[in-house]
């Protein structure tokens, strides 16, 4: 029962570390999915060399952890209004062009992650972009302005 017990400390532990520390650009893996796939490796290589005195303390430790993520699923499917804590929510960091500063601040999001972020989208200017949108796992969306209402086809074909 110990060892469940340091698991649910460990994972609450991490759990609360990811939140605070912010979004991460880790590509597809959350900051936590990362720091669960390597507390879960460590938890079982310990097991195998037998620093831990028995494979059994790994396997309830590994297992807490899944109960745990999966229950924190169940959780955000169940009562929606648990996603913001649970997740987090997206946040506006530019809006019309305009840099959201307090926001990034807040976010620890640098103005330069921020260009080399639209830079990777072919965006040039701050000015270029209408909505950016600082996503939960850490991605930044980029919603650009339309270009000028003349440009692209028109709306009605011409009348012969």
């Amino acid at each position: 029962m110990e060892i469940v017990l340091r698991a649910l400390v460990v994972f609450l532990f991490l759990w609360a570390i990811t939140r605070a520390v912010g979004r991460s650009t880790l590509g597809e893996l959350s900051t936590f999915e990362l720091l669960l796939y390597v507390t879960m490796g460590d938890l079982v290589q310990q097991a195998v060399t037998q620093q831990d005195y028995s494979v059994t303390g790994a396997v309830l430790a590994v297992g807490t952890f899944a109960l745990l993520t999966v229950a924190l699923s169940w959780t955000q499917w169940r009562f929606p209004r648990s996603r913001d804590l649970i997740n987090g929510r997206a946040v506006l960091v530019v809006r019309d062009g305009r840099l959201e500063e307090a926001t990034m601040r807040r976010q620890r999001l640098s103005v330069s992650d921020l260009l080399v972020a639209a830079r990777e989208q072919g965006i040039r200017h701050t000015n270029e972009i209408q909505f950016a949108v600082l996503e939960a796992d850490g991605r930044i969306s980029f919603f650009t302005r339309e270009g000028d209402e003349s440009s692209g086809a028109p709306e009605k074909p011409p009348q012969s």
